[in-house]
């Protein structure tokens, strides 16, 4: 690992020294490793495995890319997992060029070989002490054919740089019929002398335009009983020099990628090309500057801010045009972007993305609306429930106004009243009763897939909350009176008798076989079990409190979470445990924070800073995550709680106040107001809050205080 760090600050600290001295070097703290490794040890996981599966990791990737980019040039060293990328594994199969981290993508894989080729056994050993990267950079060594590879990339467009340690005949591996997905249809073809092309149609038909120093021979096809790739042959260069592509993409045509190549990288150098990335990346670190704490945290806390900043991605090319969901293709005068991660994000990395990046939020908002309005006129979902809402309502009262609100509440207003294909699942029943109900039966399986019931209940309350809002800031007092009283469903699940929410049968009685230490894929819960559910109702969080008979009550049903011990149940996506917290997944990220409404912060505030010593660098590497980042949710997470804002409820234009890891923060909004936040003394209990010198009453501050550009001193004791 020592050596890795070393080859990536070298890297980083060469090109910053020579290109802008000036600037802060904030990408020397980023390690795009950070979160590629998988848990492995019963300390790290909570319980010993036995599953021949791996745990899932972060399932992120270390390759290039820009922020919200439409390309993440990245190797490969197994398809079908998360990112594409595990640091465990030894060998890579190529170098693709898109990438979420949720099992998909990973459009056109590369590899440069050299001699003969075999359709099923190509991959290259490599080294990690052979290997770096920086944000917008990836560098290693395929020990197999003696080739030194670079990559860096623009937003529309991947650059590869190849060194061959022999004079064999260059040749490069297309494998146009994988992906993470599966490939519907793929063309590639020679069309000039040092010019190829074609398109891959797997979760979007991307089709690419690259470009070589050298003279492309032909593209043949190799084939085995097994499989089949395409190699393209280069031809001999008397000086010997590295093999360049540079490949351009377009979700829309061939010409399009050729065009987004023309004017993003065409006439740039490698170097050049490097070096406006990492610029890039530091003009957006340089956003939030921190001061104080140790060279640990500051390298967890930038990984976690450029991690925060990957997804959602570019779809739409330089000239605007992009393919809309009915596959024409349009310009509707704003960048098209793939959809959030809903169920992950919307808790708390759209709206770091919306107070750094305004103007990507806003075009991401006009991207899911155009989406809804042709799918149906629901605004989209993702995975489970609902929360575009929240995000739409958060963006919009934190002044991210330069998108049409009508035409998104319209979209938003039938996902919370109209059932049907596109909606919200079982809202029928969730509007007939209050609640959804779940089946009844006994001894269901950790992984079958069930209503999630409870989870889809007391969210859909939130996500009524966050649509009331708009409803009010657009005048429609029906619905906002409508949407306001089933934001209390949330209560309708709530069993006193135990004091967990709790799944109900059709005739409204309670699940009797319920064991509240055992996890759920989807039975009740989604990806929890009903320790993991407590207190969600960021909307209401007195209401909630009063469910319960006492504060003491409450708190004592806090400190059982954290403290009753984990039961050894083995789940792949359920690791990182304090008791039967689980940071490793999102449903309980916000339960820490209650303590602070029975008045016992300081509680919270030894969760908050166990979770963000602990699930951070973990593993033998210390290059692993408590569980999957989800599209940057759980980077974000730590990105607001190590400078001690927190969003609560989201939907709400405030954060909750912490402790933040450093002395000094300095917050530049994407208006380019600048707000600091300052800690005065070491302990964890709050004993005031100021800002601009006026004391804070509560826990909260707006983001029409922040915006006045003071400071936010947070003293503690």
């Amino acid at each position: 690992m020592k050596h890795i760090l070393t080859l990536i600050l070298s890297s980083v600290l060469a090109l910053n020294c020579t290109t802008n001295p000036d600037k802060p070097l904030l990408t020397r703290y980023v390690n795009p490793f950070l979160g590629t490794a998988t848990l492995w040890e019963p300390e790290d996981l909570g319980y010993v495995r036995t599953w021949k599966e791996r745990t899932w990791g972060a399932e992120v990737f270390p390759g290039s890319s820009l922020p919200n980019a439409m390309v993440q040039l990245s190797p490969v060293t197994q398809f079908r997992s998360g990112a594409g990328y595990q640091y465990e594994d030894t060998v890579i199969y190529g170098f693709a060029h898109t990438n979420k981290g949720h099992w998909n993508l990973l459009h056109l894989p590369l590899l440069p070989v050299t001699g003969e080729v075999s359709a099923s056994d190509y991959a290259s050993g490599y080294s990690h002490l052979k290997e770096s990267a920086r944000p917008g950079y990836y560098r290693v060594f395929l020990e197999r054919y003696g080739i030194d590879v670079e990559l860096t990339s623009t937003l529309r467009c991947g650059y590869h740089r190849y060194r061959f340690s022999d004079n064999k005949p260059k040749r490069l591996i297309a494998d146009m019929t994988r992906t993470n997905n599966p490939v519907k249809e793929w063309v590639i073809q020679k069309v000039s002398d040092k010019v190829f092309t074609g398109f891959q149609d797997a979760e979007g038909k991307i089709y690419f335009y690259a470009t070589s120093n050298y003279a492309i021979d032909d593209i043949e096809q190799v084939r085995d009983e097994k499989h089949e790739v395409s190699v393209v042959n280069f031809g001999e260069n008397d000086k010997n020099e590295p093999l360049e592509l540079k490949i351009g993409f377009s979700f829309v045509s061939i010409e399009n990628a050729k065009m987004n190549l023309e004017q993003e990288m065409m006439d740039k150098s490698f170097a050049q090309v490097g070096a406006e990335a990492d610029e890039i990346w530091n003009k957006l670190l340089s956003r939030i500057k921190v001061t104080g704490g140790t060279e640990r945290e500051k390298g967890i806390f930038y990984s976690t801010l450029y991690r925060s900043f990957l997804w959602p991605a570019l779809r739409s090319d330089v000239n605007g045009d992009f393919t809309d969901e009915r596959g024409n293709v349009v310009n509707e005068g704003f960048r098209y972007y793939t959809n959030p991660s809903f169920w992950d994000d919307y808790r708390n990395k759209l709206i770091l993305l919306g107070m750094i990046s305004p103007d990507v939020a806003t075009d991401i908002i006009k991207s899911i609306t155009d989406k809804g309005e042709k799918r149906g006129g629901y605004m989209p979902t993702f995975f489970h429930g609902d929360h575009a809402s929240v995000f739409v309502a958060g963006s919009y009262l934190r002044g991210i106004t330069g998108f049409d609100l009508n035409r998104a509440y319209k979209l938003l207003l039938k996902n919370a009243t109209v059932p049907g294909k596109g909606g919200r699942p079982y809202l029928d029943e969730y509007i007939e009763r209050g609640w959804i109900a779940e089946k009844d039966t006994t001894n269901v399986p950790t992984w079958d897939e069930y209503k999630a019931a409870v989870t889809k209940t007391v969210e859909y309350a939130y996500d009524d909350y966050a649509t009331a809002l708009i409803a009010k800031e657009l005048g429609d007092e029906a619905h906002y009176k409508l949407l306001m009283e089933r934001s209390a469903n949330y209560k309708n699940l709530f069993d006193p008798s135990t004091g967990f929410w709790r799944g109900k049968i059709d005739n409204g009685n309670w699940i009797e076989d319920f064991d509240p230490y055992y996890p759920y894929f989807a039975y009740m819960y989604r990806e929890a079990n009903a320790w993991q559910s407590l207190f969600f109702a960021p909307h209401d969080p007195e209401g909630m409190i009063s469910l319960y008979p006492s504060h003491k009550a409450v708190e004592q049903k806090l400190d059982s979470l954290f403290t009753e011990p984990w039961r050894g149940y083995e789940v792949h996506n359920l690791t990182g445990f304090i008791g039967n917290y689980c940071h490793g997944n999102q449903p309980d990220h916000s339960v820490p924070y209650t303590y602070y409404f029975i008045n016992k912060q300081e509680k919270a505030q030894c969760v908050l800073d166990s979770i963000m010593d602990r699930f951070y660098d973990m593993g033998a590497e210390k290059l692993a995550y408590a569980g999957m980042d989800d599209a940057g949710e759980m980077s974000a997470w730590y990105v607001f709680n190590a400078i001690g804002l927190y969003t609560y409820s989201p939907a709400d234009p405030e954060y909750i106040v912490s402790v933040p890891l450093f002395d000094k923060v300095e917050f530049t909004l994407g208006n380019n107001t600048t707000f600091t936040i300052r800690k005065e003394g070491n302990g964890k209990k709050i004993r005031k809050i100021q800002y601009g010198k006026e004391p804070i009453d509560g826990w909260f501050i707006t983001h029409e205080q922040l915006n006045q550009g003071k400071e936010l001193v947070i003293t503690t004791e």
